[in-house]
């Protein structure tokens, strides 16, 4: 479905952000990208949606070549790419329906938009999404009186909304609990499922990208050093994705009622900075 092929980013700086990117996405699968601070996990992301220029390669979503898309026919085409984001994006003055109903912003137009006048079609959707993502409560209330768990569900089904073929989603857990974290997660990777959707989420908890990714591609300096099962990523590995550390030693993720040990998890987010 998405297909990256010698796809690289260099700055004005020189600095080199990606070196060739050989990447293939299948429908329905969902990915989590992991490495250190400044690997190049978000430059990957906004790359495949045009947020980010790549320097040089293909990026290519089902038959369309997205580096050579430009103005309109770009518009178009990142509307089946949909983006959730770690700070949520929601707009805190605005309802959670009304939040949710922005996700049809680039079919609607601006002013449609601006007056609420929205489609039935799009309304009924919003209304079936929220309760799908657990908030058919919260439909009126406004996004800055909502915890972060719930400010993330309205961002995915905003998202989805949207009628995607693609989620990018950037650091999906940065900013939540352990819990809340793993059900985040698992909502994403259910909708996925659902839907048909293919997924490339950028993660620094590789304890929670074992537990619900189907694959794992680790980048170290904008370059992949690993690309396979969770299950294969073992302490050697991991050592190649972030360095020398005593992975063997480290602990497990905890049971679904919450507790939870901090490692691997926090070392890792400690080890790498805590930001992509």
């Amino acid at each position: 479905m998405l297909t990256l092929s010698q796809v690289n980013k260099r700055y004005p700086t020189g600095d080199r952000a990606l070196t060739d990117i050989e990447l293939a996405l299948p429908r329905g699968q969902v990915m989590a990208l992991i490495g250190p601070s400044g690997a190049g996990k978000s430059t990957l992301i906004r790359c495949v949606n045009r947020l980010v220029e790549p320097s040089s390669g293909s990026i290519r979503l089902g038959d369309t070549e997205l580096t050579r898309l430009s103005g309109r026919e770009l518009r178009r085409a990142r509307r089946a790419m949909a983006m959730i984001f770690q700070e949520y994006a929601l707009v805190d003055r605005l309802t959670v329906m009304e939040n949710v109903l922005s996700g049809r912003l680039g079919q609607v137009g601006f002013w449609r938009s601006f007056l609420r006048r929205y489609p039935a079609d799009a309304v009924t959707e919003a209304f079936r999404l929220l309760e799908r993502v657990g908030l058919p409560h919260a439909i009126d209330k406004r996004a800055d009186a909502l915890s972060g768990g719930q400010r993330q569900r309205v961002g995915i089904a905003r998202a989805l909304l949207q009628d995607p073929q693609l989620l990018l989603v950037d650091e999906p857990t940065a900013s939540l609990d352990p819990k809340t974290s793993r059900q985040i997660m698992r909502l994403i990777r259910e909708l996925c499922a659902e839907r048909e959707l293919g997924a490339i989420i950028n993660i620094h908890d590789v304890a929670l990208a074992r537990q619900f990714a189907d694959r794992i591609v680790g980048l170290r300096a904008g370059e992949i050093v690993f690309d396979g099962k969770p299950e294969a990523l073992n302490a050697e590995i991991l050592t190649t994705i972030y360095g020398e550390e005593d992975w063997d030693t480290q602990g497990e993720v905890g049971d679904e009622a919450g507790a939870h040990t901090p490692e691997p998890a926090t070392r890792l987010a400690l080890a790498s900075g805590g930001a992509s």
